[in-house]
C-alpha cells in the first residue's frame, strides 16, 4: 500500500475548483491535501485533515497547481544572443533566425541535444511547471525531426511533430515540395513519437492552404492539431484553428473581433506567449479583450532560443498581468487551468480528489505575489507525481 502525505497548514489553497472554494479560483484559506499513489485524495480545511503516514506543515504558504506549459520548443542547439542584442538595438523581429537555430540543431549530436532538454526541463520544473509540452521543428529533415521527437519524449508525454516551422534553405523557392515532405515521409517517421502537430502559419512560413494540407494529413495519422496563428499579421491562422478542431491557436497577436467571435464558440483556447512580445519588442495581444469576449485563454512561456528564451512561468504570469491585461487570478489560472485545457488534458491543472498531485507551495501568502513580486524567485518547493508514459510506450 502506497504511503499517504498531508499537506497541512496552507494559508490559500488555489484549487481551480470553484465548488471547493472562494471565487473561479476556488480559493480555500487555511487547507489541507493529502496525497496517495501520485494523486490527491482528499482536499479541504486543514482542521479537518485525518491520519496520513507523513505529514508536513506548510506554516501559512500559498499553494497552488502545478504551472501547465503548452507551448514550448526545448529541443535545439546552439545560441542566438547576438539577435536578441540587435532585436534591442532596433532590428525587428521577422522569424528568420530560426533557420540559424537549424543550422546548429542538425550539427548536434544526440547527447548534445538530451543534455539541452534535461537543463531545459530542470529549469521548468525549478519554475513550478510540472507539466511540459515539447516541439520539434529545429532539424526540417525527416532525420532530424524524428530523433528530435524522441529526444523530447524521454522528458514529456506532450511532444508535437512541428516540422512545418519554416521551409528550410535548400527547399527555398519549393515551398510546396517542402509541404509533401512534411505530409509524406517525414509525418511518416515522426507520428509514432508525437501526440500532436503544429504548423507556424503566418508571414515568412506557411500559408492557410499549406497549413491545412498538413494539419489534415497529421489528424488523418492520429495527432491532434494546434496552430501558430496570427503572431506576425493578421491572417487565417486562427479560423483555421477553429476550421480543424485544434485544440490551442498559439500567439493570437494580431486577432479580430471576428476571430475571438469564432474562438469563443469552439473548444479551441488562445494561448498567449508573453515572452515572444517581451523579447521581440512586438505589441501585446490584449488579453482582456479575449477574456471579455469569452475566449479560453492559456498562458505559456514559448520557451525558444530566438523570440523567447525564458523557462519562468511566474515571469510569463507577470507580464500577462502587466502587459495584456489580464488580472492576477485570470494569469494563474490561464498558466494552469487554461494550459490543461490547451493540452486536453483533465487530470492536470487543477486540485480535486483523483487528480495528479502536481502542486506547487510559495514563499508568499497569495498566489497574486506571483505578479506582484515580478523577478523573485518565489517557488517554495515543487510536487509532481511520476512522469505519464511516454508516446508509445
Amino acid at each position: 500500500m502506497a504511503e499517504s502525505l498531508a499537506l497541512v497548514g496552507i494559508g490559500s489553497l488555489v484549487t481551480n475548483e470553484p465548488s471547493l472554494g472562494d471565487g473561479p479560483l476556488g480559493i480555500l484559506p487555511d487547507a489541507a491535501v493529502v496525497i496517495e499513489d501520485g494523486r490527491i485524495s482528499w482536499v479541504g480545511p486543514s482542521g479537518e485533515c485525518g491520519d496520513a503516514d507523513q505529514r508536513i506543515d506548510l506554516e501559512g504558504r500559498a499553494m497552488l497547481p502545478g504551472f501547465v506549459d503548452s507551448h514550448a520548443h526545448p529541443v535545439f542547439a546552439g545560441d542566438r544572443a547576438a539577435e536578441f542584442a540587435a532585436r534591442m538595438g532596433g532590428q525587428p523581429y521577422a522569424a528568420g533566425g530560426i533557420r540559424t537555430t537549424v543550422a546548429a540543431t542538425r550539427a548536434a549530436s544526440d547527447d548534445d541535444l538530451r543534455a539541452g532538454v534535461q537543463r531545459l526541463a530542470a529549469e521548468f520544473r525549478a519554475s513550478g511547471i510540472t507539466t511540459f509540452e515539447a516541439k520539434s521543428g529545429y532539424g526540417l529533415t525527416t532525420a532530424d525531426e524524428s530523433r528530435a521527437l524522441r529526444i523530447a519524449a524521454e522528458s514529456t508525454a506532450e511532444t508535437t511533430y512541428l516540422g512545418a516551422h519554416v521551409v528550410p534553405q535548400e527547399f527555398a523557392g519549393r515551398p510546396d515540395d517542402y509541404v509533401d515532405l512534411v505530409i509524406g515521409d517525414m509525418l511518416d517517421a515522426c507520428a509514432p513519437h508525437a501526440r500532436w502537430i503544429d504548423v507556424f502559419c503566418d508571414r515568412g512560413a506557411f500559408d492557410a492552404d499549406q497549413a491545412r494540407a498538413i494539419l489534415t494529413a497529421g489528424i488523418a495519422r492520429g495527432l491532434l492539431p494546434r496552430i501558430h496563428a496570427n503572431q506576425l499579421q493578421h491572417g487565417d491562422g486562427i479560423r483555421l484553428a477553429v476550421e480543424v478542431g485544434a485544440a490551442s491557436a498559439d500567439h493570437c497577436t494580431h486577432a479580430s473581433d471576428d476571430d475571438l467571435a469564432l474562438l469563443a464558440g469552439s473548444d479551441t483556447v488562445a494561448t498567449l506567449l508573453p515572452g515572444a512580445e517581451f523579447s521581440t519588442r512586438s505589441p501585446y495581444p490584449d488579453g482582456r479583450r479575449m477574456v471579455d469576449a469569452g475566449v479560453t485563454v492559456a498562458v505559456a512561456t514559448d520557451c525558444n532560443p530566438g523570440s523567447s528564451f525564458t523557462t519562468s512561468m511566474p515571469f510569463c504570469i507577470a507580464v500577462a498581468v502587466r502587459d495584456m491585461h489580464l488580472t492576477p487570478d485570470e494569469a494563474v489560472w490561464s498558466a494552469t487551468a487554461g494550459g490543461a485545457r490547451a493540452l486536453r488534458r483533465d487530470d492536470i491543472g487543477h486540485v480535486r480528489v483523483g487528480a495528479r498531485a502536481d502542486l506547487v507551495s510559495l514563499n508568499a501568502p497569495s498566489h497574486v505575489h506571483l505578479a506582484y513580486r515580478p523577478g523573485v524567485d518565489l517557488v517554495d518547493r515543487v510536487w509532481a507525481s511520476p512522469p505519464t508514459p511516454k508516446v508509445g510506450s
